[in-house]
């Protein structure tokens, strides 16, 4: 089956990933999709917003090594990495701060999300989740800021109360290996519950080796991503050029990670519900793979060192629920306390100094989400604050003496904080049991402020940056179900963006002899988007497609182009001649596309399905010409065939893209051209063949082949090659 024949498959139908394989295939339609998120309908049929949910039962059959994998593989949505300890994703052409990452509905968008490629989303380990829900377009009436494209919400696991007499203690360890990078984790969770009190204590270890590429050339390019040479230094400092020996091996591209979970929930005798929900992870360094390839003219290579310090991620959650509480609405408060640790470490070839950008972001939070149902109708309102801050620190070390010496952080070194404020409300309302309206608006307020207390290092104009800006969206849907067999959907929201310190305040070396500088003239940027849905199944219901058609309009959009710095168009910055650029509200911009879901059971025990997702952007320049937008992927998509009989589960499937001709690429942007060959991404496709089987009732066992032709490829915007051949196997316990 070649790419063409998906493409025909695709474009008229598309799967479902939020299936559960161990149920009958036939029992769990898309129209009866739970969506568990607190401020909006619960079923993914009536809601008439795009929604996507990959269950707890989904990740542990496939076996994903991380959540950005989780994502991918879904077929739902595209992830663009630039090492193996990352994963982007992208909705509908937008990604990084413009879409909207949350985990157990507390966002994790901080002041520092930048608009390029970002790894957060890792440290949410996939074993720790009990579902991710994908919402498609503009959900800031929902969410927030930041949800331009989407929203991701990650949605941890729980433990029940018991009515039990004695309670109950359940106990899960799952372990898997893979030989595509010698992967090694192990999961372990312990939970306790009685009638007024729960607790979940949860941990997991991965360890990810150098990542194998695929050997066999790729039926639409040539060869392309091998890794001849890597650096190596002595203890003298010296730095070497090594010839890699197995080329196929991504030498320096591996990690580690560990992540740790605790909660606990008490019921008073007036039935309101106190959690305490700690999370927290940490890897080792994480090489830049792509910046470790960089060729030189001079050197082969041009860094001898470029990692992210251990990326640290600590969440603490307390959440009070009541039903029938105020305004005899349901109540769901919580508050919440965030710590993010990041940082940059480079060294070039032949440079004794190693450079240290480090970040410190604390975010607090809370959220008042109150619901109330009518007879026909029910409200979701609420309160939500977020205040933020940030250190950074930057030193530069010498690898032999130790000695230390300033250098220009990557943002102002001052005191830097952002504060939101937003009420929402939002109405679902039935006249009836074929059709469903909602309408909803949210409004803030979005206040920055950062200020330079060194400024003699890289001189500015300016010491401090502040910025106030008045938020709003709204949205107004429709479902209805004209027949038995059709349901048609129609939604028109808007979503908004404030800028943050990254956008505003940060100077950035991009490596490509691009220098980005501070911009404070920057305004929110603005979506409206218009969706169609059509949703057909037949009456026996073993037969469902879901088709959605969108549409994207951008306002002020802001891109990074030219710029005039101190009446100067170029800079020297670390002994290099730089261009220099800056983020600019750049007009308009437009995103359009469509996706398809397909789900066809052929017997109680066969089931087809298929996705497939295509996006098309342009930005609008002020004579009205057009160029293209960054982040916008190829058309993508997942094909797929599911056996499920008693104790087993089979599934074959096929991911696919398509090829990115380098004349739709936003070139010095963020599509990453020079880790792309000559002409563009060529399309790929990869033959995947997963399986689970029962052997008592207490052990699962898993296994798998992932790119069973072991072809070439790397996926459009990345910077490293995606694994090869990849033979896998698991094992889950359960007491």
């Amino acid at each position: 089956m070649r790419v063409p024949l998906l493409i025909i498959i695709g474009a008229i139908y598309s799967a479902s990933f939020c299936q559960t394989p161990k149920d009958s295939l036939s029992s769990t339609p898309l129209d009866e999709v739970i969506v568990s998120s607190k401020k909006t309908l619960n079923t993914a049929t009536n809601n008439p917003v795009q929604i996507t949910t990959i269950s707890t039962v989904e990740i542990e059959f496939q076996n994903f090594q991380n959540t950005a994998d989780a994502l991918q593989n879904s077929g739902s949505l595209h992830v663009q990495k630039s090492q193996q300890g990352g994963g982007s994703p992208v909705i509908r052409g937008f990604e990084a701060n413009r879409i909207l990452l949350l985990v157990d509905g507390v966002r994790m968008n901080n002041l520092i999300f930048r608009a390029g490629h970002l790894q957060n989303v890792i440290t949410v380990d996939e074993n720790l989740l009990d579902n991710i829900e994908i919402f498609y377009g503009p959900s800031s009436t929902l969410f927030g800021s930041d949800a331009l494209g989407g929203a991701v919400n990650m949605n941890t696991k729980n433990t029940p109360f018991s009515d039990t007499k004695n309670g109950a203690i359940n106990s899960n360890i799952a372990s898997r290996y893979s030989s595509a990078n010698q992967e090694k984790s192990t999961y372990f969770d312990l939970s306790f519950s009685r009638k007024k009190i729960s607790t979940l204590t949860a941990f997991s270890y991965n360890n990810f080796g150098d990542l194998r590429m695929g050997k066999q050339k790729n039926h639409n390019g040539d060869y392309f991503g091998e890794r001849p040479f890597y650096v190596s230094t002595n203890n003298d400092g010296i730095d070497y050029i090594v010839a890699n020996d197995k080329p196929l091996i991504q030498k320096q591209s591996g990690y580690e990670q560990y992540n740790l979970m605790q909660k606990i929930n008490y019921k008073t005798s007036k039935n309101y519900i106190h959690g305490l929900n700690f999370q927290y992870s940490t890897t080792s360094d994480v090489p830049r793979y792509d910046r470790l390839t960089d060729p030189s003219s001079t050197t082969v290579l041009k860094n001898a060192e470029w990692y992210y310090g251990p990326q640290k991620r600590l969440l603490a959650i307390y959440s009070l629920n009541k039903s029938n509480s105020i305004l005899n609405s349901d109540l769901h408060f919580n508050t919440a306390y965030q710590k993010v640790k990041e940082s940059r470490n480079t060294r070039k070839f032949g440079n004794l100094n190693l450079e240290h950008n480090l970040e410190d972001v604390n975010m607090f939070s809370q959220a008042l989400n109150l619901h109330r149902k009518f007879e026909a109708g029910e409200i979701f309102y609420g309160i939500e604050s977020y205040y933020e801050t940030l250190n950074s620190t930057a030193y530069s070390e010498n690898i032999i003496t130790g000695v230390r010496s300033s250098i220009a952080t990557r943002y102002p070194n001052g005191n830097n904080y952002m504060s939101r404020n937003e009420i929402y409300i939002s109405y679902n309302g039935w006249n009836t049991t074929k059709l469903f309206w909602n309408a909803g608006t949210r409004i803030g307020y979005t206040t920055l402020k950062s200020s330079i207390d060194d400024n003699s290092i890289f001189t500015l104009p300016f010491n401090t940056v502040n910025q106030n800006n008045f938020t709003y969206s709204g949205t107004v849907s429709l479902t209805h179900k004209t027949t038995k067999n059709i349901t048609l959907k129609t939604n028109l929201s808007s979503g908004f963006r404030a800028p943050n310190i990254d956008d505003l305040a940060k100077v950035f070396d991009s490596g490509n002899g691009i220098l980005i500088v501070p911009n404070t003239d920057l305004k929110p940027e603005k979506t409206i988007t218009a969706d169609l849905g059509i949703i057909l199944k037949s009456t026996n219901r073993r037969f469902e497609t879901n088709n959605t058609f969108y549409y994207t309009r951008m306002f002020d959009a802001i891109i990074t182009d030219t710029f005039t710095f101190n009446n100067q168009n170029t800079i020297l910055f670390n002994d290099e001649e730089s261009t220099i650029y800056a983020n600019q509200n750049k007009g308009k911009a437009f995103v359009t596309g469509f996706s398809t879901q397909l789900r066809f059971d052929i017997t109680k025990t066969f089931r087809v399905t298929n996705n497939f997702n295509y996006t098309f952007g342009r930005i609008i320049d002020s004579d009205d010409s057009k160029a293209p937008l960054d982040h916008i992927p190829p058309y993508y998509g997942k094909v797929g065939l599911m056996y499920h009989k008693n104790l087993a589960t089979l599934e074959a499937y096929v991911l696919y893209n398509g090829k990115k001709d380098i004349k739709d690429y936003y070139l010095n942007g963020e599509d990453n051209e020079r880790y792309a060959p000559e002409g563009g991404m060529p399309a790929w496709e990869t033959y995947n063949l997963k399986t689970s089987f029962i052997v008592y009732k207490a052990i699962t066992l898993f296994a798998g082949i992932e790119n069973i032709l072991d072809t070439q490829y790397r996926v459009f915007a990345s910077g490293i090659n995606a694994p090869g051949r990849n033979i896998f196997g698991g094992l889950k316990c359960s007491f």
